[in-house]
C-alpha cells in the first residue's frame, strides 16, 4: 500500500528510524558514532570525502597504495580538525588479496565495524581497446569493479546484522561515453553493480552511486593530455562550469543522512547536465 495512514513499525530498524527522525544532532555531527571506510583516499576526491565524513562526526579509515606521505598527512589533518579515530591502511586494490587484506585491516581497526563504505578507488586508462594490454585491462577493471564487490562481501554482513549501512560507489561521467576505453566500461559496470547490490543489501542498507563529470580541481591534469578538453567540457555543460571535489563529497555525506533512507540503487550524475546528448 502507498500513501494513507502509516502503520506503526517495531524492531531494531524501526528504533533506528525513530531516532533518526528526531532530527540532526545539535552539535552538527550527524554521523557521530559511525565508522566509515573510504578507499583510495590519500588525496584528491577521496581525501575530500574523508574530510567531509570526519567533519560530520564519523571515525574514518582510508586506504592508499603508494602515497604513504599523503595518507599520513591526511590522517594527521583529520585528527587535528575533527575529534575521533582516523587511520590509513595500505593495500593494492587492483588485486584480490590486497583488497581483502586492506578492508579487513580497516574493519579490525574500527572495532570490527564499517557502517559507511565509500568505494572511491578507481585507476584510469584511456588507451584504446585495440592497443590495451591485458595487465592494464586487469588493473583498471579490478580496481574499479572487482574491488567494490570484494569490499561489499566483507562489510555487508555486518551492516545487515545491524540493519543499517550506507554504501556509496564512485562512478564517473565516463560511464556515459564510448571513447574512454576500459575506464568508461568499468565505470558503466559500477552503475549496474550499484543497482544489483542495492537489491542484495536491503533492507536497512542502501547502495547508491555518484557519477561526477570532469572535476574542476583535476582539470589541469587532463589539460596536460588534451589542451582543449576543459574548454570543450565547460562549453558542453549547461551549468557553465565543472563540479568541484567539495560538491561531490557533500553529496556523498548526504547519502548517509536518514533523509535518504528510501533512496537506494540510484546513480546521481554530478555534471551540471554535461551528459545530455544533443543533435
Amino acid at each position: 500500500m502507498t500513501g494513507g495512514s502509516p502503520l506503526a513499525a517495531s524492531g531494531p530498524q524501526a528504533d533506528t528510524d525513530r531516532r533518526a527522525a528526531s532530527g540532526p544532532r545539535a552539535d552538527g555531527r550527524p554521523l557521530a558514532g559511525r565508522h566509515a571506510l573510504v578507499t583510495g583516499a590519500s588525496r584528491n576526491l577521496g581525501a575530500t570525502i574523508a574530510g567531509v565524513l570526519a567533519a560530520a562526526g564519523a571515525d574514518v579509515a582510508i586506504t592508499y597504495h603508494e602515497s604513504s606521505a599523503a595518507a599520513a598527512d591526511l590522517v594527521g589533518h583529520l585528527g587535528a580538525a575533527h575529534p575521533g579515530r582516523h587511520l590509513a591502511v595500505r593495500g593494492d586494490l587492483t588485486t584480490t588479496d590486497g583488497t581483502r587484506a586492506a578492508v579487513t585491516e580497516a574493519m579490525t581497526e574500527l572495532d570490527g565495524r564499517v557502517d559507511i563504505l565509500v568505494n572511491n578507488y578507481g585507476p584510469f586508462s584511456m588507451v584504446p581497446f585495440t592497443q590495451l594490454d591485458h595487465a592494464d585491462w586487469q588493473a583498471v577493471w579490478s580496481g574499479n569493479v572487482t574491488a567494490i564487490q570484494l569490499a561489499c562481501q566483507l562489510v555487508l554482513p555486518g551492516m545487515n546484522d545491524r540493519r543499517w549501512g550506507r554504501v556509496i560507489n564512485v562512478s564517473a561521467g565516463s560511464a556515459y561515453l564510448r571513447n574512454h576505453s576500459i575506464y568508461g566500461l568499468a565505470k558503466a559496470a559500477v552503475l549496474h553493480l550499484t543497482e544489483a547490490l542495492a537489491l542484495e543489501a536491503a533492507p536497512g542498507v542502501t547502495v547508491n552511486a555518484v557519477a561526477p563529470g570532469q572535476i574542476d580541481e583535476s582539470a589541469a591534469d587532463v589539460a596536460a593530455i588534451d589542451p582543449t578538453f576543459v574548454e570543450r567540457a565547460v562549453a558542453r555543460t549547461p551549468a557553465g562550469r565543472l563540479v568541484t571535489r567539495a560538491e561531490v563529497a557533500e553529496v556523498v555525506a548526504l547519502l548517509c543522512d536518514p533523509t535518504f533512507a528510501m533512496l537506494t540503487g540510484a546513480v546521481l550524475p554530478l555534471d551540471g547536465g554535461w551528459r545530455f546528448n544533443r543533435f
